[in-house]
């Protein structure tokens, strides 16, 4: 993670123990019980015939979702942007120059029709300069790629991702949106299951619920090193108070397990015990947000602490604090139960050193 996520995520204060995510109650109930295709489809029909932004309006969606210490929050650049009208492309001749409105899935693979054309969750305000040199080509890996410029983040290249080395010239995002643009993807595979599979390119097809065997694998690779981050909540939430839809690989990640990844067989089931739900039961405190080498609560608790795939990876009873010292950065689920009253609650932690 880079300094300015961090500094986003030092932002956030000890909170109530209350939804992170807050789509309207039983906004995915439909879905519950299902996986692979069947539950990509469920979710299709709850999320499709979102209210459509115009692409002229996607401007003003940005000042609410892609905005950090009042600059445009870039993922193509290190540059600084005002959000107002003055650094929007325009011409543009170096990195730098201006900012403008990346397609992360390239318009001319579905035509440019709507409304792909203006989905928020796909389109990010990025560097007008690297966003030209990334064109049309698909995200990937590559070794000793070449730099786009001074300030800018991501690199072209051969693909040299293990096993999927003929889709030729890539591009490279910076680590720190991977994941992000991962769980983009699964959006639009899943708001587009109906026409996505068309859009070919290597990446989208018939072979795994809308997406290729070289999409799955690395899109779940990067998913899976680089969890969600309070700026994909934080943005998630701001589009969706526009588009009135969601991005459900933000609001609950083990979904792509469930769809295309190792739980394909089992049912989603956001209530079973270490799956990512949050419930607002009971009244508890956690700090620091986000966590370092300690979780401190505001009265004993018994704690159990899951991974993103649901795995228990730390646990402890009847006490006022948790030792995370031996826990990778990254996202996780933290489960209370209060010794008191015996009440139970979850919460989405992030550790980060």
């Amino acid at each position: 993670m880079k300094k300015r996520l961090l500094s986003s995520l030092m932002l956030l204060f000890a909170i109530a123990l209350t939804a992170i995510a807050s789509e309207p109650q039983g906004y995915y109930t439909s879905a519950y019980n299902l996986s692979n295709d069947s539950l990509r489809q469920a979710l299709y029909n709850i999320i499709k015939d979102h209210t459509v932004v115009s692409y002229a309006n996607l401007y003003n969606v940005y000042q609410t979702s892609d905005v950090l210490n009042g600059e445009i929050w870039d993922i193509y650049s290190t540059c600084s942007f005002s959000p107002g009208t003055a650094d929007r492309c325009g011409n543009y001749v170096t990195v730098c120059d201006c900012y403008n409105r990346e397609h992360t899935v390239p318009q001319s693979w579905f035509n440019s029709a709507a409304p792909m054309n203006s989905d928020a969750f796909h389109i990010y305000p990025t560097d007008g300069k690297v966003n030209g040199q990334r064109s049309n080509y698909p995200y990937g890996e590559c070794a000793n790629g070449t730099s786009l410029g001074s300030h800018a983040l991501g690199r072209l290249g051969t693909s040299t991702f293990t096993g999927y080395t003929s889709v030729g010239t890539v591009f490279e995002p910076d680590d720190e949106y991977k994941g992000d643009l991962a769980r983009t993807y699964f959006y639009m595979a899943t708001r587009y299951a109906n026409i996505c599979s068309s859009w070919g390119h290597n990446v989208f097809s018939t072979a795994h619920n809308g997406l290729s065997d070289y999409s799955v694998a690395l899109l779940m690779k990067w998913h899976r090193e680089d969890p969600v981050s309070q700026k994909e909540i934080d943005r998630n939430e701001a589009i969706y108070a526009h588009q009135h839809n969601r991005n459900p690989f933000i609001d609950y990640p083990e979904l792509a397990e469930h769809i295309w990844g190792n739980k394909t067989t089992v049912n989603w089931d956001p209530t079973a015990t270490g799956n990512i739900v949050v419930e607002d039961v009971v009244n508890i405190t956690i700090s620091p947000i986000p966590a370092t080498n300690e979780v401190v609560f505001s009265e004993p608790v018994d704690y159990t602490i899951y991974a993103i795939d649901g795995t228990n990876v730390l646990q402890g009873e009847n006490t006022s604090n948790a030792n995370v010292a031996t826990l990778p950065e990254g996202f996780y689920i933290i489960r209370l139960t209060t010794t008191q009253s015996n009440k139970e609650c979850q919460q989405k932690l992030i550790i980060k050193r």
